[in-house]
């Protein structure tokens, strides 16, 4: 039987999509190039909004008109079973914390296939270091999904990390709900990690995935350390979430505005030319005019390489569903808002970069090929470069979103 992995939402997601093909592929299943093609889908879901959910909901009915056997795992497995169930009654479905056991549920359903097939990582790869987080925002069902923090053992990540490494991979994205908390249920802490990675020689870049502000501030100086070595990407996606204290709190987001303000000033005073990914939630309920325009004021003085706009979206089981909800005309015109405004700021930063030269790694494939800077930055080239290789690249120009250049 063949097989084919469709994973969707976060990075987490599709790294946890990579170690479940690799399940397949142990037991003897080949993966196919398209779900078309495969006897069997795995549906890696997401739940994160609304729009999401029933895309999740329509991908199932789709691949079961098909006929096509459906697992289905990721965060909707945990959050929303029932859902998935009506739809498919006596398929598999795997929720994240039970992952160790997929492999032994399709084996108990569909057998073995044959002898274990080698799965490579590419020049790209993720690689998961925890499940859950520490978090309790008010907002949110991957919480719900996922669980409390469970950090993966440093000697486990340490081995699979090394395999990346001497199998010729130049680009490996640490990932997790909360790549800042990573650790602290264990004793150890990701700055430690990171040196211990950065022990293991080798040409390659290693990107830092999504950090809470509240729990990066404990590793903050050690971890902006490690950024000295040209193997660390001068990158961290920090989301602020708002701009406002009020809707901080209402959100049990753990800091302030000037918390989170203090803290990208210390990280740029340390690592002048860092870039700053943030995200920031429109509409939540209870936010006013002047919540509003508070956040739209911390996103001129922050000026973030990166800004991800999202408009609220109440998800079952949370707390943030009771509340008084904003109305959708108004959600929608304050996030249009911030998006013109994010456009506005981005564009200006990344003019800054014009005309400068950068050692640069080919990542992607798209419309040319997507070159990523020391500090994580798109520079799009037309040339043909393979994935995986270093070249310096000149910007020539930029939009708000990337960079546009050619080889220097």
């Amino acid at each position: 039987m063949k097989y084919y992995v469709e994973s969707y939402g976060c990075t987490m997601n599709f790294g946890e999509g990579r170690k479940l093909s690799e399940d397949m592929a142990s037991m003897g299943f080949f993966e196919t190039e398209t779900p078309e093609e495969a006897d069997i889908v795995i549906l890696n879901t997401c739940t994160v909004v609304e729009t999401t959910e029933k895309r999740m909901i329509s991908r199932i009915s789709e691949l079961k008109k098909a006929g096509k056997e459906v697992i289905v795992t990721g965060c909707m497995a945990k959050a929303q079973p029932q859902r998935i169930e009506i739809r498919l009654p006596g398929s598999i479905i795997v929720p994240p914390r039970e992952y160790h056991a997929f492999a032994k549920m399709v084996a108990d359903k569909y057998g073995i296939a044959g002898p274990p097939i080698f799965k490579g990582y590419g020049p790209s790869t993720i690689l998961p270091i925890a499940q859950g987080c520490l978090g309790n925002c008010s907002y949110c069902i991957t919480r719900l999904a996922r669980g409390k923090l469970l950090s993966y053992p440093e000697d486990e990540i340490l081995k699979e990390f090394r395999k990346m490494v001497e199998s010729g991979t130049k680009e490996i994205l640490l990932t997790a709900q909360d790549t800042a908390c990573y650790g602290f249920d264990i004793g150890t802490d990701l700055a430690e990690l990171l040196g211990k990675m950065l022990e293991i020689p080798g040409d390659y870049k290693i990107r830092i995935g999504m950090m809470n502000p509240n729990h990066l501030m404990r590793i903050s100086d050690r971890l902006v350390e490690t950024m000295r070595d040209d193997r660390m990407y001068r990158f961290l996606h920090i989301p602020v979430q708002s701009g406002s204290d009020k809707i901080l709190r209402s959100m049990r987001r753990g800091y302030t505005s000037e918390d989170f303000m203090s803290l990208v000033g210390s990280l740029r005073s340390k690592c002048p030319d860092i870039s700053i990914a943030t995200d920031v939630i429109s509409g939540y309920p209870g936010e006013t005019d002047e919540d509003h325009e508070m956040t739209k004021d911390l996103i001129r003085k922050l000026r973030a390489d990166t800004l991800n706009i999202t408009r609220f979206s109440p998800r079952p089981g949370t707390d943030a569903i009771k509340m008084e909800q904003v109305h959708g005309r108004i959600a929608k015109e304050r996030s249009t808002e911030l998006t013109e405004l994010k456009n506005r700021v981005e564009y200006d930063v990344n003019c800054g970069m014009v005309g400068n030269t950068y050692r640069a790694l080919a990542t992607e494939k798209k419309d040319g090929t997507i070159m990523r800077t020391g500090n994580y930055r798109p520079v799009v080239i037309e040339d043909d470069i393979p994935l995986g290789t270093t070249r310096d690249v000149t910007v020539t120009e930029c939009r708000s979103t990337y960079l546009i250049g050619k080889l220097a």
